[in-house]
């Protein structure tokens, strides 16, 4: 147990700059509340202790504004960053090495049963506000970008955008785990932008028609 403590506090340290001292973290980092929490829940969840199992995750939402089903299955050095408003789903698996940042919803589409809400393999990012959504698996190494919706399967080495998510890059060479927020493509902005491209150019033309129909009439 206290190897994994120390494994937590050691994995903020790896991805929070902000991170001063293990006092600090253990005391005013509500993520690590959260899984500590989780941690605690899914041991009595695992005994089929289903009640004291969801008053301890209602709990710990209630304190952190994280909810995170006790039956999920969660890896090593998992890391959510600020936290407010992470959801997570009951059939969730998630590998080692992943970072959720605040708004991320790992959800279901529907009252199917069975497995509903996604996978996440090994050194996943999820930025902030993005929704993965339904049964299906988010490939190793990849990262979803700020307030993307995906609802499809996400290949390993990839990063996906947008709403719906749209892959992006996927080039199979391994991503950085780091992510800058506002150097992410963005294909609805760049749609934008040859849209804009098209109509000044319609206008030019529409111009020149005016202008010889113009030429025309003073003859």
């Amino acid at each position: 147990m206290f190897k994994r403590i120390k494994e937590d506090i050691e994995t903020v340290f790896d991805q929070d700059p902000a991170a001063r001292s293990s006092i600090e973290i253990i005391l005013t980092y509500s993520g690590l509340h959260a899984i500590w929490a989780y941690r605690i829940a899914h041991a009595f969840y695992k005994r089929k202790l289903y009640f004291i199992a969801r008053v301890i995750s209602q709990l710990a939402r209630f304190a952190t504004g994280i909810e995170i089903h006790p039956a999920a299955k969660i890896g090593h050095r998992f890391f959510i960053d600020h936290g407010s408003g992470v959801v997570i789903g009951e059939t969730c698996e998630i590998g080692d090495n992943v970072t959720l940042f605040q708004g991320v919803t790992l959800g279901g589409t529907g009252k199917e049963k069975g497995k509903r809400h996604p996978t996440l393999k090994d050194n996943v990012l999820i930025a902030t506000g993005a929704k993965v959504l339904g049964s299906i698996t988010i490939g190793e190494n990849s990262k979803v970008g700020a307030g993307s919706v995906v609802l499809k399967d996400v290949p390993a080495h990839s990063t996906v955008v947008g709403i719906p998510g749209k892959v992006v890059i996927s080039n199979g060479i391994k991503v950085r785990r780091d992510l800058n927020h506002q150097d992410m493509p963005d294909p609805i902005a760049d749609r934008l932008r040859v849209l804009e491209t098209e109509i000044a150019r319609l206008k030019e033309e529409l111009h020149d028609v005016k202008e010889k129909g113009v030429q025309q009439y003073e003859r």
